[in-house]
């Protein structure tokens, strides 16, 4: 079972998993939405990661140019770098 379950507010994910530990989240709102990464991961990651971040806004809405591609997959590479980055110092990767 997954729960969906909004990034603005980081720091509820501590709630949250008092409530459900091992189960996976959903999360959208990171990014353009105002959801902090970093803050959902603090909160919100458990001991194998248990997020699945959706950060939709930022790459849809990368450019409006012919250059959306090029824009899109940076923005994209940026998230998943910071997500890496994320994952390693909490020793899950």
């Amino acid at each position: 079972m997954m729960y969906v379950i909004g990034a603005t507010r980081g720091e509820l994910f501590a709630d949250v998993r008092k409530i459900v530990p091992n189960h996976f989240l959903l999360v959208p709102g990171v990014g353009a939405q105002g959801g902090s990464l970093e803050e959902v991961c603090k909160y919100g990651m458990n001991k194998e990661c248990g997020l699945l971040v959706n950060s939709s806004r930022n790459i849809i809405y990368a450019s409006a140019g012919t250059d959306f591609a090029e824009k899109a997959a940076a923005e994209a590479k940026k998230m998943q770098g910071e997500m890496e980055k994320l994952l390693k110092e909490s020793g899950i990767i």
